[in-house]
């Protein structure tokens, strides 16, 4: 069996860190190396390892974690942000348990993003 990821580790309680934002499904917490003045995880309870591991019966917690981004966006007042999903080790993943990247107050590259937002 793999070792928990430190999000699940986070999410146990074993680790702390100080969550934005909570719920049965999801924790926010702020990313510790942030690349933008804003940089926010918004990290599901259920150990999916990327987004490719999901299906079909995790299209409502996919949906949430969307509502969750914009309601974050709105209640911090942000202006425009940017959702980043790394998927896969190819594509800069690192901690393999799925997580959003929230972005936001920094003007982002339109392309090589997948090096300017490491996990």
């Amino acid at each position: 069996m793999p070792e928990p990821s430190v999000f699940s580790r986070i999410i146990a309680g074993e680790i702390d860190a100080p969550k934005v934002y909570e719920d049965d499904q999801c924790i926010v917490i702020r990313d510790r190396s942030p690349q933008a003045p804003t940089h926010l995880l918004i990290i599901p309870r259920k150990p999916l390892v990327n987004l490719s591991d999901a299906g079909a019966g995790d299209k409502p917690l996919l949906g949430h974690l969307m509502w969750v981004a914009s309601e974050l966006g709105r209640k911090l007042g942000l202006d425009g942000y940017r959702l980043v999903v790394n998927n896969g080790r190819s594509a800069g993943q690192t901690v393999f348990h799925l997580h959003i990247h929230l972005l936001a107050e920094k003007e982002m590259p339109e392309q090589g993003l997948a090096d300017a937002v490491p996990d």
